[in-house]
């Protein structure tokens, strides 16, 4: 039978070894939104997150593993970020708008994860996690409800992902002489090409957005 001297003890290692794998993952966004990424050594990864060097394969087999789960935590982390500033709307092209407003202003608001989503690149296109499932179910949504007239989801989600993409990186080697205007300038087009009519496009964009939290790369 386990002492609650034992029981206590465990649970400060359990609570050590959490903190020190959070710590890594959160050291591999920096260094991902940094435009290190992958390259980065294991040294430099644990030096960002202030932990042993020893400790790393404690808790993660290869620095892809480590990548990749921070990547899937951020980009699902934002996608619920989207989820929260969308609840209540049940018009497909106000969510899609609502949607990539809101991520074409990270530029502006957080460069740290604009750098991020730079850094997946269009590969971001096929992740299970973030923004490419919900703006496909979004896109689906508005076929359906005729209110998109694209025929072909996929590739409209992609035409969207190079668009956010582009604005992005534009942003990103730009600091200054871009407006933020020029997002929902982007939106407008964006709109246009799933079917929305030019109008009813400038409506959708000059809607007040909600405010969310764009803290989540740093």
């Amino acid at each position: 039978m386990t002492s609650p001297k034992s029981a206590t003890s465990v649970n400060r290692i359990d609570r050590r070894k959490a903190r020190t794998r959070e710590a890594l993952i959160d050291a591999a966004v920096t260094l991902i939104a940094s435009g290190r990424g992958e390259r980065a050594s294991i040294q430099e990864i644990t030096e960002t997150a202030d932990v042993g060097f020893g400790s790393f394969y404690n808790h993660f087999e290869s620095k892809e593993l480590l990548f990749r789960t921070a990547s899937e935590r951020l980009l699902e982390r934002w996608g619920q970020t989207i989820d929260a500033a969308c609840e209540g709307l049940t018009d497909p092209a106000e969510i899609y708008a609502t949607s990539f407003r809101i991520s074409g202003r990270l530029g502006w608001t957080n460069q740290a994860m604009a750098r991020f989503l730079v850094g997946g690149g269009l590969d971001l296109v096929d992740a299970d996690l973030g923004l490419a499932p919900r703006a496909l179910r979004d896109i689906k949504a508005g076929q359906a409800s005729g209110r998109f007239t694209v025929t072909n989801a996929e590739v409209a989600l992609s035409a969207s992902a190079g668009a956010l993409l582009g604005l992005l990186r534009l942003r990103l080697s730009r600091q200054r002489g871009l407006r933020v205007d020029v997002v929902d300038d982007t939106t407008q087009a964006v709109l246009r090409m799933l079917g929305v009519s030019a109008d009813e496009a400038a409506r959708l964009v000059s809607l007040p957005l909600p405010d969310v939290d764009n803290t989540l790369a740093g």
